[in-house]
């Protein structure tokens, strides 16, 4: 444990500003350093440093950013990536058959997941993540986001878990099987459980609850109702789905004669605790409304593309001041855990509208780091200022991909796609990924366990799916 760590000589730094409609959003400088103590960065700029510290990183050669915020994920989903049967499936179809492989997942594989799919996200760069668990079959244990929580410690993580739900089956006109969703006093309980013994509301916190149902086609109106109630209460932000297909927006025009975002909007959801994930088809009233509240937005290009949902309208979200940052959403969905492609795809999906809507290399940065604290309720994190939390993402520019591209490094690790990982990444101040390697991670065990996992519950579901889950056997 290093009590104090001096970053020298940034090839490019990016502290990065408060708001993305400021000039120059990235906020640079080269030459000078970052100094660290305790967990906060207490000085960063130009200027050569004074003084001696207990390690000396030199960053020459490097691009030198805020640790990534990941706005939206399924950690659980890592065990059935690119599954045959949903490789052309749009959203409702996809979530059908996945459902009945999900109901098969025990309390280890959660734990493993979780642990594989903060492994990759820290491997690209992130240093904090949310997770979006509304999965909780019935013949599971009851403590699911406990085993992610121990996952998150382990990997020194800064860790925003969502307590999600499910709790409008397909009986009562929703899309998921009974088996997989839960009565409010179920889900209600362990959310007390959960605030009670995990909760940290303070600057600098590395843990964080969240509240999340899952969506107006698995969740009652009652749920949703109460959870702005109960995160009143406690103080805590609020996360769904929103807007994210036409099978979701017709949904809710034939069971509540309402469009998604009038929908939540009038359960009391459009206010500034609550971010959305996807939020692709709201119109400019939506928009302007949701930047009023100051609501935030997880925009996740990679898993729209995959499931050919659509084009989120960012630039719109950004200029109404929207908070938005970046997901890399569900592995069985995009199908990564991977922050730099995230951000690569961001800006890349953004050019398949007019060339004004386009987003640029400040912008996706700006999203995936400062708008994505922003979206969860943050302002310790994002940014490399003095006072702020000392979570930072170190890149060599001395890598095959960047080679020609050098002259400017935060547009390097933007338009090319990165081949190997982070170089360096800092958690609260303590090294979690140095040259590569996630410390103290035994990785190839780790995926050993996971392949095992994911290849039983594949042949479970099999019993079920014949023919639909796999070209070969593992």
């Amino acid at each position: 444990m290093n009590s104090s760590i001096l970053i020298r000589d940034p090839l490019l730094c990016c502290r990065m500003k408060a708001d993305i409609r400021e000039a120059d959003p990235l906020d640079t400088f080269s030459g000078g350093h970052i100094y660290l103590e305790a967990g906060k960065i207490l000085s960063a700029g130009p200027e050569p440093f004074r003084g001696t510290a207990d390690m000396t990183i030199d960053a020459s050669r490097m691009l030198v950013l805020p640790g990534f915020v990941n706005t939206h994920h399924h950690f659980f989903q890592t065990l059935t990536r690119n599954i045959l049967a949903t490789q052309r499936s749009e959203l409702f179809d996809w979530l059908k058959l996945n459902y009945e492989i999900w109901r098969g997942i025990s309390g280890e594989a959660f734990y493993i997941s979780a642990k594989t799919a903060m492994a990759e996200l820290m491997k690209t760069g992130c240093s904090t993540s949310s997770d979006h668990l509304y999965l909780f079959p019935r013949d599971a244990e009851a403590s699911l986001i406990d085993r992610e929580i121990s996952a998150a410690g382990e990997l020194g993580m800064r860790f925003h878990p969502t307590r999600g739900s499910m709790s409008l089956s397909v009986k009562d006109g929703g899309l998921p099987p009974e088996d997989v969703v839960q009565d409010e006093e179920a889900i209600f309980n362990d959310i007390e459980r959960l605030v009670k013994r995990y909760h940290d509301p303070r600057d600098a916190a590395m843990l964080k609850i969240a509240l999340a149902p899952c969506s107006p086609f698995s969740v009652t109106p009652s749920s949703m109702r109460k959870t702005v109630d109960v995160a009143e209460k406690y103080g805590l932000q609020i996360h769904t789905h929103l807007a994210e297909t036409r099978d979701e927006e017709q949904f809710c025009l034939d069971k509540f004669g309402k469009r998604p975002f009038k929908f939540m909007q009038d359960l009391g959801w459009i206010r500034s605790n609550a971010w959305f994930a996807h939020s692709i088809y709201l119109n400019d009233a939506e928009i302007t409304a949701a930047g009023k509240a100051a609501a935030g937005v997880a925009h996740c290009p990679s898993s729209n593309m995959r499931l050919g949902s659509g084009i989120a309208r960012i630039r719109e979200m950004l200029d109404a001041g929207v908070s938005v940052g970046i997901g890399v959403d569900g592995s069985a969905s995009n199908d990564a855990s991977n922050m730099l492609l995230e951000i690569r795809n961001a800006m890349l999906i953004s050019r398949l509208r007019a060339p004004k809507y386009w987003l640029n290399t400040e912008e996706v940065l700006w999203m995936a780091t400062r708008g994505g604290a922003k979206a969860l309720g943050r302002g310790d994190i994002g940014q490399i200022l003095p006072g702020k939390c000392a979570d930072i993402c170190m890149i060599s520019m001395d890598r095959l991909e960047y080679a020609g591209a050098a002259h400017d490094p935060a547009a390097a690790v933007v338009f090319n796609a990165a081949l190997e990982p982070v170089d360096w990444l800092l958690v609260n101040g303590e090294i979690v990924v140095k040259k590569g390697k996630i410390t103290g991670l035994d990785e190839p065990g780790l995926i050993r366990r996971q392949q095992e996992l994911s290849a039983a519950l594949i042949t479970r579901a099999e019993k079920r799916l014949p023919r639909a889950l796999a070209r070969v056997k593992i």
